[in-house]
């Protein structure tokens, strides 16, 4: 089977996440960029996506003209990214579902619990695959970490620590810059900021390695730059469903700190640590003994970090290794599909609707949490109690 037709929705010239969905969904070639509707500015986006090859008639004004356009075509999209604003995700990816198109929305997923459970729906009554991109548990130690902890390499779980913290929202010259101030327009990005745009990566992270999802949590927001509507730092606990504690940071504000997505696990009988800054490394401590450094690509690894893996040891690997592990999952699932046959077990690592419903769910508590003084509030969403 040839490759997969794909489009994008969003990600238009000097986006910030449109170039590393390119150049993920190019990396193995799995993927022809067929269609897009790419910018708000509908005469831009056509401009960008004819410098990119997309053919002229598809490339659309704006996303209905691309559902209508490619609902029909024998050559349909096999996959449509989402990445646009946050409010925007859900009615597009609930329209691209029920026409039966496979669908990888940005997160957050949706704005409210109610959009999520929506989506969830959509896509059981559609059959179509739909994806949320948490990217970076694509990193193929990330993936060694879950295998090391469902093979009880550690242990029982006791504690996780999380972190995704930066400072580049810190400048208050930056309060009416577009593209720092939609993420605290509550019209645009919901009702949370920095831990709905950041936060819930390491959330994601922790669940994913841990294997549990979260039960209820505690939450303190703040503003540290007046005038801003929704939080830029915030310290959550959670308590997930098999008895893991999470400490979890994120901040927008903290000056001095790059990308800042790291994670601790400390099990009964070892720990792991990983910083996506320095993923080439994760540091397994066994209990009572030296620290080891297991190394991306060296030998000892497990299959599920093996077929993550894309180049030498020793050679850097990067933010779109990690996207593209999301691109191959979903190809091959989707390939399965058409070939009416089961997909390969490993490729079903990809972030599904259903941890974007539990996302958002967590997004909801925390904000009300943060609302009520930090009370213990119910995470999960209604459908998955």
């Amino acid at each position: 089977m040839g490759r997969l037709n794909w489009g994008m929705i969003g990600g238009g010239q000097g986006s910030q996440i449109g170039p590393a969905h390119r150049i993920s969904a190019a990396v193995d070639g799995l993927y022809s960029m067929v269609a897009g509707a790419l910018d708000i500015d509908a005469a831009r986006g056509r401009d960008f996506a004819l410098s990119l090859g997309i053919a002229p008639d598809r490339a659309y004004a704006d996303w209905q003209s691309m559902l209508a356009g490619e609902r029909d075509r024998a050559d349909r999209v096999d996959l449509v990214t989402v990445a646009t604003p946050n409010a925007t995700h859900y009615q597009i990816t609930k329209a691209f579902l029920e026409a039966g198109i496979n669908v990888l929305c940005e997160k957050p997923m949706t704005v409210t619990v109610a959009e999520a459970e929506d989506i969830v729906a959509a896509a059981a009554r559609s059959g179509a695959v739909c994806a949320v991109n948490y990217g970076y548990t694509g990193y193929a130690l990330v993936r060694h970490m879950r295998a090391m902890v469902a093979r009880g390499d550690i242990g029982r779980v006791r504690l996780i620590k999380a972190e995704f913290a930066h400072g580049f929202h810190a400048d208050a010259a930056d309060l009416d810059n577009p593209r720092v101030r939609w993420r605290y327009d509550p019209a645009q990005a919901g009702s949370s900021a920095v831990f709905a745009d950041c936060g819930i990566h390491a959330l994601h992270m922790a669940c994913y390695v841990a294997g549990q999802q979260p039960r209820e949590l505690t939450a303190d927001f703040v503003s540290c730059l007046p005038g801003r509507a929704l939080e830029d730092d915030a310290m959550v606990s959670l308590r997930l469903d098999g008895g893991t504690v999470v400490r979890l940071w994120t901040s927008a504000v903290a000056v001095g700190r790059m990308h800042g997505l790291n994670i601790q696990v400390f099990g009964e009988t070892g720990g792991l640590r990983w910083a996506q800054e320095w993923p080439n490394q994760l540091f397994y401590t066994p209990l009572g003994q030296p620290t080891r450094t297991l190394e991306r690509g060296g030998p000892g690894l497990s299959p599920l970090a093996d077929r993550a893996s894309r180049v030498t040891i020793g050679h850097a690997e990067g933010m779109p290794l990690a996207f593209a592990n999301i691109y191959a999952d979903l190809a091959e699932v989707i390939t399965a599909a058409k070939q009416a046959r089961p997909p390969d077990p490993l490729a079903l690592h990809y972030p599904t609707a259903e941890d974007g419903l539990r996302s958002i769910a967590a997004i909801a508590a925390a904000v009300a949490s943060a609302e009520a003084g930090g009370a213990w509030t119910e995470a999960r969403p209604p459908s998955l109690w």
